[in-house]
């Protein structure tokens, strides 16, 4: 068996991003870029004010004050400011271009109006309540390198940019099979032994957050036959196949043995992590694979765990791997040491809580956390009031 994290790394090693392909802005969010966004223009475009007020030369002011200047004209947003002339004021707004001959704006609250004179008790400072040409990017400055992926304020600021399409990597196409006898549609009329199936719907679900497009198979029953069939059939045009079940010894396990005939090349099928021992890992020609246990907590975590960071690597994200958090534990917990423990939690603040319910099958456990809490393998257990490594599922 291969500890955590050699699996992981040899899941992650030599996976390259799948091909580019343009897109408008308004379908952009969620992807990744496939190019780096330069400036091609200073941001912001020119000096503008930041207040509503009035713009003056500071430099012009002659004398203690106070001063009386006279007011020329405004400047508005979208329009052509006056060129202010030494000794005058211009009435400006809000994100309004600076005039020409202005280097400080003082805010309406500090100036008395008085007909077409403004009138300034104090001097102000050159520079005051003004935003300069180029202060947040300058021209041929990175504004979003190669592999962001793409949030709501990454989308907003490629508009800033003036860009309406933007080149992104192509969504991983993802199939999921899902292997058992007992296996029902959920809504269906149950049958003696079955269960409704969960565990395609989750897996897909949490594919789809990660911005790829899963494809939920057809369920297959534990059959030999049935089963190489599908894996063959599954192997097709897909970037991804993750399998779900079938990956153990047992003797109704029939997915490893079918991806082998299939002619799929197997790296490894055992990790020393609890839940989520049985994880099979593979290829077949272009095709990656993982082959996920079939208890539902197993599933879930083990794709939390190596799936998504294979799928966001494959979707060309410069950060596959979450971010990981410090937490201090409220309440002992222990283990038999050999085997790395993911312990579904709830975080509140800086304090993580395991859940009481920590069996592979109960899917409430995931449904009720909101990390994972991790316990080394070496450890036999840590004590209340420890620090501990968690990860947020919001990062998964």
């Amino acid at each position: 068996m291969l500890s955590f994290d050699e699996a992981r790394e040899r899941i992650l090693r030599d996976l390259e991003p799948l091909g580019s392909e343009r897109v408008a802005l308004d379908l952009a969010l969620g992807r990744v870029l496939a190019e780096t966004l330069t400036a091609t223009a200073p941001m912001p475009a020119f000096d503008y004010s930041a207040m509503d007020g009035y713009a003056v030369s500071a430099a012009a002011l002659e004398g203690d004050g106070p001063w009386a200047l006279p007011v020329i004209g405004e400047s508005r947003t979208g329009g052509v400011p006056p060129t202010l002339t030494a000794g005058s004021a211009c009435r400006i707004f809000t994100g309004a271009q600076l005039p020409a001959g202005a280097d400080a704006v003082v805010m309406q609250e500090d100036v008395e109006r008085d007909g077409d004179q403004a009138k300034l008790g104090a001097r102000p400072k050159p520079g005051s309540h003004v935003r300069r040409a180029g202060e947040d990017l300058a021209v041929g400055q990175v504004a979003l390198p190669l592999g962001t992926r793409l949030g709501p304020a990454q989308v907003g600021l490629a508009a800033a940019l003036d860009r309406g399409e933007l080149e992104v990597f192509r969504k991983p196409r993802i199939s999921i099979l899902c292997t058992g006898d007992e296996l029902r549609a959920p809504g269906s009329a149950p049958r003696p032994g079955s269960i409704p199936e969960s565990n395609g719907h989750t897996i897909a679900a949490m594919v789809r957050t990660l911005g790829a497009e899963p494809q939920l198979l057809p369920y297959v029953p534990d059959d030999r036959a049935a089963t190489l069939a599908a894996v063959r059939s599954a192997l097709t045009s897909v970037d991804l196949l993750l399998t779900i079940g079938g990956v153990s010894v047992g003797d109704h396990d029939l997915v490893r043995p079918a991806l082998e005939s299939a002619g799929a090349v197997l790296d490894f099928w055992k990790v020393k992590i609890r839940p989520g021992k049985p994880l099979a890992h593979g290829a077949h020609g272009s095709t990656r694979i993982l082959g996920l246990p079939g208890n539902p907590i197993s599933a879930q975590v083990t794709f939390a765990l190596f799936g998504a960071p294979l799928v966001r690597k494959l979707s060309g994200d410069r950060r596959p791997l979450p971010r990981l958090r410090r937490a201090r534990l409220t309440r002992a917990v222990h283990q038999k040491p050999g085997r790395t423990a993911f312990l579904r939690a709830t975080l509140d603040d800086d304090r993580v809580t395991p859940l009481d319910n920590q069996a592979s099958g109960a899917p409430t456990s995931m449904a009720w956390a909101d990390c994972l809490m991790i316990v080394p393998a070496e450890s036999e257990g840590i004590e209340a009031g420890q620090d501990v490594t968690v990860i947020p599922l919001s990062e998964i």
